[in-house]
């Protein structure tokens, strides 16, 4: 089994490794305000759920790379949330894909990515940023606190407000998510990506459900030897 020590690895090479490995993963298009007004979003798949008491997400900031002409410069997303606190959580459909890969585009500063894509807004209720109005799913977050690592990451815990979830995609009143009508993608590496059509159920056993199966599968095998 091959074996690396990140310490002696480069930065570029840590993220070929571990983005290569942990997979697949959510992806967040992630709206905030300009300064001019104008809405910015920019996808993130260094991002997930940790908690819903307090309801928490967490995205992984980082600047811009190293070989463009904004090198080290802080990114949009970054800087609007630093100066707002506020912003949108749009999880992504098939139908989302390609609008969002554009938004991904290195557009220069200040431009509008949902304007260039033509993303269609909605307005937001609890916070000032606009939601994507075709996301399945949509949660407006607060800042709850940001934990600097490095000159390259930091990771933004924010706080859920407030969930808009689109009428095909949920009961109501069970809040049960129809993944059929869903239809969410996930984040491989590179320009992978992948649908999630091909659904496996295996519920949790109690204990002692797992032990009568655990020992009748043991006797079985005995009684087979």
């Amino acid at each position: 089994m091959a074996y690396f020590r990140l310490a002696d690895l480069h930065r570029r090479q840590r993220y070929k490794l571990i983005a290569g490995a942990i997979v697949p993963r959510p992806i967040a298009l992630v709206t905030t305000l300009n300064e001019d007004g104008s809405c910015n979003a920019a996808p993130f798949s260094a991002f997930n759920y940790v908690s819903e008491d307090p309801p928490l997400v967490v995205l992984g900031l980082q600047v811009h790379d190293d070989d463009g002409p904004r090198s080290g410069e802080m990114k949009d997303t970054t800087r609007n949330i630093l100066r707002t606190s506020q912003f949108v959580v749009n999880l992504l459909d098939e139908a989302l894909l390609e609008p969002m890969v554009g938004c991904a585009a290195d557009f220069p500063p200040g431009m509008s990515e949902t304007a260039a894509v033509g993303i269609e807004l909605a307005a937001s209720r609890d916070v000032a940023p606009p939601r994507l109005a075709r996301s399945p799913f949509a949660l407006e977050c607060t800042t709850k606190q940001i934990l600097n690592f490095s000159h390259h990451r930091a990771v933004l815990i924010g706080e859920v407000i407030s969930i808009h979830a689109r009428d095909d995609a949920i009961d109501r009143e069970t809040l049960r998510v129809d993944l059929e009508r869903y239809r969410p993608i996930g984040r491989l590496f590179g320009s992978l990506y992948c649908k999630t059509r091909d659904i496996v159920s295996l519920p949790t056993p109690s204990y002692d459900a797992w032990s009568a199966h655990h020992e009748e599968t043991r006797d079985k095998t005995e009684t087979d030897l």
